[in-house]
């Protein structure tokens, strides 16, 4: 399957954009890529800090054929962003209930999940953001960033290449995965 590409200068929501897509297009799945995520959020309406430079994608697609629950799907979700991850950090990345991933114990990386339904067809909208190169600072919830973990600068536009690649490897397999095989993503 192939994801159909929007770029994008600045949004308001990635999440929000993929929405608007679905409902005014005939797009079955596509990502939805931006430079600047002017009022990124984040799990039960909160904020997520948008740091030019940091990942901001939404990824969806139609979960018509696809047998999981929601809960199922933020399990999965957050092992491809962790696969994805792994590419650049070898050391331990956890993922802490529901969507977010800690490295050291401070967040890198956050997913929103939404669901929206149009024409009887329903699809899902994943919301990833990465720390790439910043990470806020927050009094009671610690971040880090990929750059400063690794050392090196890393490449959006690689990490964005990786990221579809394993969507759309993936993708097709979702109507018969079962989550009981989460670790052999």
């Amino acid at each position: 399957m192939k994801l159909k590409k929007f770029n994008f200068k600045s949004v308001n929501s990635t999440n929000d954009l993929a929405i608007r897509i679905i409902k005014n297009s005939k797009n079955q799945s596509g990502i939805v890529i931006s430079e600047k995520q002017k009022k990124g959020r984040g799990q039960y309406g909160k904020k997520w800090v948008s740091y030019k430079g940091n990942l901001f994608v939404s990824v969806f697609f139609s979960t018509n054929k696809i047998n999981l629950s929601l809960k199922q799907m933020t399990q999965i979700n957050c092992f491809l962003i962790k696969k994805l991850l792994s590419f650049y950090y070898k050391g331990k990345i956890i993922v802490k209930q529901p969507n977010d991933l800690l490295i050291n114990k401070k967040k890198i990386s956050g997913i929103l999940q939404e669901t929206l339904t149009k024409s009887n067809q329903t699809f899902i909208i994943i919301g990833i953001g990465i720390n790439l190169i910043k990470n806020p600072h927050m009094l009671n919830y610690p971040s880090t960033n990929l750059s400063e973990l690794t050392n090196i600068k890393i490449s959006k536009n690689d990490v964005i290449s990786r990221l579809i690649s394993i969507y759309e490897k993936f993708i097709p397999k979702f109507p018969k995965f079962n989550v009981i095989n989460i670790n052999k993503i």
